[in-house]
């Protein structure tokens, strides 16, 4: 199909598939248990660090994370005392100390530096979001840690295609018209946004002719962005949906093994 045919099939894929049904199995629906701004922006930032591997095993882990903070992030975050740190959480490779440290930075976050979206407001000569990234990560990075968790925030000038925190990003910035994004950061514009780049979205565009480069890295996700810029400029990563739900036989979001990677 050309240009016009492409545009408008993903056109129509993204909207059948951005709707509430999407959250059933995905991690996201517990992020919308919550209703304050700063709940749904902790609890969103530490489930999509998480975000890899059995989509059942991340929104167990999810749950277990909510339990763990008390059904209160915010307030958690806040009040977090290291003395008295979580000494039991796992997910694969991620451990009670490096949430330890998670929460200790985003404590940090909201009391000196104005809480996450303050974190990524600040851009640098890099354009759109990887600007951004890159100096929350810097920020994030601040606070005493091991060595070992730094590899959970990932690092796109190290050619990382960033899949979790475009995740996150997505889900904070993009309107809540389609029932599955929260909208709740008015600070950065929908047009900076990268798509969740891993190997479902990979493999269905290059499928559908819109990627060339064999890797999932942040070259990749920038040869991607370019045309799908093209196809909409003020909301590109829309077409995250499309190219989750379509494959070869329309198998559904993620792949025959159920997993995100």
């Amino acid at each position: 199909m050309d240009f016009t045919e492409l545009k408008e099939y993903l056109d129509f894929k993204s909207q059948q598939y951005e709707n509430p049904v999407f959250l059933e199995n995905d991690p996201l629906r517990l992020v919308h248990i919550f209703s304050t701004k700063e709940d749904r922006e902790i609890i969103g930032f530490l489930i999509a660090m998480i975000s890899w591997g059995n989509r059942k095993s991340i929104i167990s882990n999810g749950e277990k994370l909510i339990k763990l903070l008390k059904n209160n992030p915010f307030h958690f975050v806040i009040n977090y005392n290291h003395s008295k740190k979580i000494k039991s959480f796992v997910h694969r490779t991620f451990n009670a100390q490096d949430l330890d440290f998670f929460i200790r930075s985003l404590q940090n976050i909201y009391l000196n530096h104005g809480g996450l979206e303050s974190a990524f407001r600040t851009h640098s000569e890099h354009r759109y979001v990887k600007g951004r990234i890159i100096n929350f990560r810097k920020l994030f990075l601040s606070v005493d840690h091991d060595k070992r968790s730094e590899k959970h925030i990932s690092n796109p000038l190290q050619n990382s295609a960033c899949k979790r925190l475009n995740m996150f990003l997505r889900w904070m910035v993009r309107p809540t018209k389609g029932g599955v994004d929260l909208g709740i950061w008015k600070s950065i514009p929908t047009s900076e946004l990268f798509l969740p780049l891993d190997v479902h979205t990979g493999r269905n565009a290059r499928m559908l002719g819109l990627l060339k480069r064999n890797q999932d890295d942040w070259k990749a996700l920038e040869e991607l962005m370019e045309i799908l810029r093209q196809m909409d400029s003020n909301d590109p990563v829309k077409y995250d949906f499309a190219l989750f739900g379509i494959g070869v036989n329309e198998k559904g979001f993620y792949s025959e093994n159920n997993h995100i990677v």
